[in-house]
């Protein structure tokens, strides 16, 4: 059965952006825009260890100091790889800000938007996955402020309470990394991080209310809370490979 999160099942759905081609900065200028796209470019052909400054204005057709006029330095360059491209989300046609058929189809076009991501730039999704966030509860793969309050919107609006709505948002990243890391990994992308980075401090949380307000909720250290009820869940779904005499007496009378 083919998979229709590839790129090669998307067809032009899954087209990048193309207006910084290569060596284009000569003919059409250069700015922030086109530095990015080039460098997410750059990183898929060539994989993150190879991104340097100076090859990257090789890359684009001049000289590496150049582009500090629009990126303060690698840090930063790193910073808006990472957002430009889980900002691709917002172009894809499948993945909805607003739940307009439920919160569960919801939560499996943006997991399956961000799959998308992750298979069309392995080289770049474990730059994502790992550089560390500019808050402690922001957590990727999942890392737009934009994205976080639109899934916390739909969860607080289906029903759920603000507590289990960050505990939802907590869980559904915690399943994107760990699945999404070890997809890329098995075609021989490295996982671990480049570099230390320096982190800078979140932007002002007064555009996004539902996230502010929960703020507190996200901020709460339960990871071994999540880690064990993640692989009670796990269990459970090994459980039910079982013929049905010999599962667990819960999962018989959940039936």
């Amino acid at each position: 059965m083919s998979d229709p999160d590839t790129p090669q099942a998307r067809g032009s759905a899954a087209a990048p952006n193309t207006s910084g081609e290569a060596g284009s900065a000569r003919r059409g200028g250069l700015d922030q825009r086109r530095i990015l796209d080039a460098a997410v470019r750059y990183i898929d052909a060539h994989g993150l260890r190879m991104l340097t400054m100076q090859r990257l204005g090789a890359y684009l057709g001049v000289d590496g100091m150049a582009l500090y006029r629009h990126i303060p330095g690698r840090e930063a360059l790193l910073d808006g790889v990472v957002d430009t491209v889980v900002d691709e989300l917002f172009g894809d046609p499948d993945v909805h800000l607003e739940a307009h058929a439920g919160w569960v189809d919801y939560l499996q076009r943006l997991a399956h938007g961000l799959r998308r991501i992750a298979l069309a730039h392995p080289e770049v999704f474990p730059l994502v996955a790992t550089r560390p966030p500019a808050a402690p509860w922001v957590r990727p793969p999942l890392r737009s402020l934009r994205w976080i309050e639109s899934l916390l919107e739909v969860m607080t609006q289906s029903g759920f309470s603000d507590e289990n709505a960050a505990a939802v948002y907590r869980a559904f990243s915690s399943f994107l990394l760990g699945h999404l890391l070890l997809e890329v990994s098995a075609h021989g992308v490295e996982t671990g991080p480049v570099e230390e980075p320096d982190v800078s401090p979140i932007e002002d949380l007064s555009s996004y209310p539902i996230l502010e307000r929960l703020e507190p909720h996200l901020s709460i250290d339960v990871a071994a809370q999540d880690f064990e009820e993640a692989l009670e869940v796990l269990l459970d779904r090994v459980a039910l490979l079982l013929p049905r005499r010999r599962r667990p007496p819960r999962l018989t009378t959940q039936e």
